[in-house]
Order: C-alpha cells, then structure tokens, then sequence
C-alpha cells in the first residue's frame, strides 16, 4: 500500500498534513520531501492528521522526528491529531516525540491553535 500525503492550510501559519496508508521504508523520502518544503516556507505549525495512517515503521517516525527538530529550531512547533489505536502505541512503546501535542480530535487542535495564538497577542 503507498501513503497519499494531503497538505491543507490551517488557522493562521500552519499546516495539516494528512497522511492515509503506509509511512514506512518506502514511503518516508516522499513525505520527507514535503515536510522538508513546508519548514522551508513561512510555517509556525504543523500538524500531522494520522486519520487514515494505517502503519507506521520506525523511518516514518524519523521523519516526523526531523520536521519536529527542524520546525523547533525555527521557533515553530509540529502536533498530532487523530491517531489510530496502533500508531499511538508505537509513539508510546519509542517515545520518540514527548514534547508534540497529541490531539484526540479537531475541537481540541483548535483550542490549541487558539491558545498558541492568543499568547502571541499576550506577548505583544
């Protein structure tokens, strides 16, 4: 099975970044490619939407793991939502990613979305 990669502006500077299938050996440089073009761009958010990932081996997570480190370097950050019960427990079994939010559905990214953005206003 390939991983269809769907990339939606959201709320402000980020970006959803759908992923449906397998992100595994062969289909980790694809999304490399992708996420390594968003970090370039304008990008203070990037939220992968793990709806529809089906599996997910160890070169997926450093993919995710690299636009993690790359998009904090920035000042940005990177969040999950929706993840599927056996991708969770392969994020819980490598705890490869304990600073990125895990969200349990769109209501609650968009709380966050709307706290990160509120205290950018505080900051102000």
């Amino acid at each position: 099975m390939s991983l269809n990669i769907k990339i939606t502006a959201e709320q402000g500077a980020s970006k959803r970044v759908s992923l449906n299938g397998r992100l595994d050996t062969i289909t980790a440089p694809e999304l490399e490619v992708e996420l390594d073009s968003l970090v370039a761009e304008a990008v203070q958010l990037i939220v992968f939407d793990m709806t529809d990932l089906e599996y997910i081996s160890s070169a997926g997570l450093r993919v995710i793991f690299k636009a993690t480190k790359s998009m904090k370097a920035k000042g940005g950050k990177t969040g999950i939502l929706k993840m599927q019960p056996q991708i969770k427990k392969v994020f819980d079994i490598v705890k490869a990613l304990p600073d990125v939010p895990i969200f349990k559905n769109d209501e609650e990214m968009d709380e966050y979305l709307s706290h990160m953005q509120q205290q950018v206003i505080d900051d102000q």
